[in-house]
């Protein structure tokens, strides 16, 4: 793989206007078929073979009018008043006018008017699912009412769930990102050069993914998490190679062999840290929920681009770069040392003498960390978490101060049977024995399609639609219907969804640990041809995704600091936030790990002792994966920043987990076991040896080849490297 990248690298340094036209032309290309085949994004969350997907399937075949997105209309009248029956027919009027509503029920008719008389609740229905509500749709639905005068008009409902936007807050992380490159390179050219780099991989692997968009449903949270992940890598990809190109160029080697050689060396650390990202975010498709499959793939696709733009993309630039890549003092020959004996060679002899203690301050401040973890809650969001003074939230709070937390978290009840009387006996039994369950408030009349083969029970819960107690209510009313066996009786609603992904997330996450841990210690075996060193990675992956959980939990679930971070409402995680971070901090530590340990073992092979092996990796790459960490945080971070509650708790696990996995375990707790364990760690017994593939992730028999340094003599290496089948 290195003598493949160093020829690779070699090339594109040469035809750098070649493979800059490529790459700007794919770029083109690409956001012109963004623009003719973009779709819309939806936040419709689908489950195959669950329950409440079962029924809104029933709900489509039998009963398609009552099967669209809703919309609720809230009215309250003023402090001390009670609502007029003719004020709120007006506003039920204007809302049956919205273009595609079918339905608009006056709530004096339905009976959901308060007890005090002063609030009032229009049900909306229309006749398509949310994502097809038109923009102007919408606006005429939030218009409806506001022309009646002394009433307070709040619009809410399914219908209002809108695409998290990306705005400019989160641009401070790129901003912060690009000090950082510019302290860590000394050089203004070096810092645009990779930032820039980064900007053209992004732009390529989004515009890709909504080329796509008009052909794959695509969640609205989907598109954010491909540009968070794919900005950050990108950043840290092209980071490596460019310090590895510098550190060559200080050696004394030519530009091109220099770009060569840190495209062989530094950029097979980068495919096998790509590779582990893709791997990971691409097996949550065994998981076997759409949905997730599908963030999982678009994530993965841009990452790989990322990868991609690094290892050809990037050389190009170095070569129009030239001299200006380097530092001013290294251009004008008052330095032309690769580093001195700085930071990273002191830190390292500090975790190496102290080893014990800070193997113990570590594993307990993590396992510390990581306690709030077994509170885990999760559920998949609603308005009570949408940002504060929206329309959605507005809704909600109304909604709950005038009737309660409950009447946010309607449950329905589909009933069908191919006999008319089998359907309404069993309904009505239903109801009966829903409306004595723990938990529900009340259970509406069943409304029958027109056949009378389906009909349909609104129930309202006691709690919220996140509260753990409507979770007892939903199970607690399965276990009841299903002694019903005259009809098939499945319940659904927005709660019971999010109630039915969030168990079936949790079911899968233990499996996708265990994939994710057991994939690891095999690729790090591969790379580093050792039993130790994969396992304490794969320990030292579990206290940081324990202790990333139990931070996120503290603040977002429990409330903890919850201001300092602009929660406004603690509640449980998103559903689907635990195993997507697993996912993707597996690829990042991974990436550190290859970054740091590869120098460890490469130098405890020549000679030194575990001990200097561990300083000299420590030495060489602190100062690079600090550079790398700060910048991905800062670039998580940024996303903190937006008012969606699933992207600030995205953006803040994520950056979370970086700090925690390059500053706890890999600069700290990584060379701390090293040297303790001495000669064991590198130990891989011999049978194990020989059926293992040499990666050759750091380019060992590359350099081996490559001794004497010159393009010719490099190139007639590689030749001999061709024939014998190396590389």
């Amino acid at each position: 793989m290195a003598t493949l990248l160093y020829r690779l690298g070699r090339f594109s340094f040469r035809r750098r206007g070649r493979v800059a036209a490529v790459w700007l032309l794919l770029l083109v290309l690409l956001g012109l078929a963004a623009a003719v085949f973009h779709g819309s994004s939806s936040d419709k969350f689908t489950m195959p073979g669950t329950e409440s997907q079962r029924a809104l399937d029933a709900l489509a075949r039998e009963f398609p009018q009552a099967s669209g997105a809703t919309g609720t209309i809230v009215i309250a009248a003023a402090q001390g008043r009670t609502l007029d029956a003719a004020a709120v027919a007006a506003v039920v009027k204007e809302a049956a006018a919205v273009p595609g509503v079918v339905a608009a029920l006056d709530p004096f008719r339905s009976g959901a008017v308060s007890a005090d008389g002063r609030y009032a609740l229009v049900q909306v229905q229309f006749d398509r699912d949310a994502q097809d509500i038109t923009a102007a749709q919408r606006e005429a639905y939030l218009k409806a009412g506001s022309s009646v005068a002394g009433l307070r008009v709040e619009h809410g409902g399914e219908v209002m769930t809108s695409t998290p936007e990306v705005g400019g807050s989160e641009g401070i992380g790129v901003l912060i990102a690009a000090v950082v490159l510019i302290i860590t390179f000394g050089s203004l050219v070096a810092a645009g050069m990779t930032l820039l780099n980064a900007l053209i991989g992004v732009a390529t692997g989004m515009a890709g993914l909504y080329a796509l968009s008009g052909v794959i449903e695509l969640t609205s949270v989907t598109p954010v998490l491909a540009l968070m992940l794919g900005m950050a890598v990108g950043i840290d990809y092209s980071l490596f190679i460019t310090s590895r190109y510098r550190q060559f160029l200080a050696e004394g080697m030519d530009r091109e062999e220099a770009a060569g050689r840190a495209a062989g060396t530094a950029g097979s650390a980068v495919v096998f840290a790509g590779a582990t990202v893709v791997i990971a975010l691409a097996g949550l498709s065994v998981v076997g929920i759409p949905f997730l499959s599908v963030m999982g793939l678009a994530a993965a696709g841009t990452v790989a681009v990322a990868v991609a733009v690094a290892l050809t993309l990037l050389p190009a630039f170095l070569s129009y770069a030239g001299a200006l890549a380097l530092p001013r003092k290294q251009r004008t020959g008052q330095s032309t040392s690769a580093g001195g004996d700085g930071f990273g060679y002191a830190w390292g002899r500090i975790v190496t003498r102290l080893r014990v203690p800070i193997l113990l301050a570590g594993i307990l401040g993590l396992g510390a960390l990581a306690l709030p973890a077994q509170d885990l809650r999760l559920a998949l969001p609603d308005a009570s978490t949408a940002a504060p003074g929206s329309p959605a939230r507005q809704a909600y709070d109304l909604t709950s101060e005038g009737f309660g937390e409950g009447f946010n978290a309607r449950l329905i009840a589909v009933v069908s049977a191919a006999d008319p009387q089998a359907t309404t006996a069993a309904a009505e039994q239903a109801a009966q024995l829903i409306q004595r369950t723990d938990g529900v408030l009340a259970v509406a009349p069943p409304q029958t399609n027109a056949a009378r083969t389906t009909a349909l029970l609104t129930i309202i819960p006691k709690a919220g639609p996140t509260d753990a107690a409507t979770e007892d209510t939903v199970n607690a009313i399965r276990t009841k219907v299903a002694a019903i066996k005259t009809a098939e009786i499945a319940l659904t609603g927005a709660t019971a969804v999010g109630i039915d992904i969030s168990e079936k997330l949790a079911d899968a996450m233990p499996i996708y640990l265990l994939l994710v841990v057991g994939l690891s210690v095999l690729l790090l075996m591969l790379v580093f041809r050792s039993i130790l060193v994969p396992v304490k990675a794969a320990v030292g992956f579990l206290l940081t995704v324990g202790s990333t959980f139990g931070i996120t939990v503290a603040i977002f679930q429990q409330g903890h600091l919850a201001n300092l971070f602009g929660v406004d409402v603690p509640g449980p995680l998103v559903s689907f936030l635990p195993i997507l971070l697993v996912g993707i901090l597996f690829g990042l530590a991974m990436d550190y790990q290859v970054f740091l340990v590869s120098r460890m073992r490469e130098d405890y092979v020549h000679g030194d002792t575990p001990r200097q092996a561990a300083i000299n990796g420590m030495g060489h790459n602190a100062r690079v994966v600090t550079a790398a960490a700060l910048i991905m945080t800062a670039v998580f971070g940024g996303f903190v920043f937006i008012d969606d509650p699933v992207i600030k708790s995205m953006g803040f696990a994520l950056a979370i987990g970086v700090l925690v996995d390059a500053f706890v375990v890999r600069m700290a707790l990584v060379p701390a076991v090293i040297s303790m364990f001495g000669h064991a760690a590198w130990w891989l017994p011999r049978p194990l040896d020989r059926a293992l593939p040499n990666l050759d992730v750091e380019g060992e028999r590359l350099r081996h080849h490559l001794t004497a340094g010159t393009p010719a003599a490099s190139e007639n290496a590689l030749d001999r490297l061709s024939l014998e089948g190396g590389g």
